[in-house]
């Protein structure tokens, strides 16, 4: 079963379920797959769908730093659990270890030796990643690794 189809039948228990707050979460989602489909004129892949749900969980994390900082537990609270809802949908993550074990294999195969080698980095490592980390960590580890 593709990941979006995964994601309609989730769709259709949190109906059933009466459950309200996964089902506006799960919506959401549907919502932005559909969106890009029609803008890109395409069928997207369980790839594609990650990227959007990374996409998702990025907006999510900024919302509640704003939220936070002005105040709005309430609307943080929100935010939290669609994060929850959403996370449910990617692959495992990588745990640390792992993930120094493929930085340093790129780092190897790219002949990184300083920071001006960065981007060469991210590119390689981008694709072994994606789904399973957040970039942002891999940029720091990185930055740390070349630096």
């Amino acid at each position: 079963m593709s990941l979006k189809a995964q994601i309609s039948e989730d769709m259709k228990n949190a109906m059933r379920a009466k459950d309200s707050a996964r089902l506006g979460a799960i919506r959401l989602l549907l919502a932005a797959i559909k969106q890009r489909e029609v803008d890109e004129r395409i069928e997207l892949s369980d790839s594609d769908v990650i990227a959007a749900i990374e996409k998702m969980l990025k907006q999510r994390r900024d919302s509640i730093a704003a939220y936070e900082s002005a105040n709005r537990h309430d609307l943080a609270d929100v935010e939290k659990f669609e994060i929850t809802v959403l996370q449910t949908y990617l692959p495992q993550q990588l745990t640390e270890e792992e993930l120094n074990v493929i930085l340093e294999k790129v780092v190897s195969e790219t002949g990184a030796s300083g920071i001006k080698d960065m981007s060469k980095v991210m590119a390689a490592i981008k694709p072994l990643v994606v789904g399973r980390a957040d970039m942002g960590k891999i940029s720091g580890l990185i930055k740390t690794r070349l630096g």
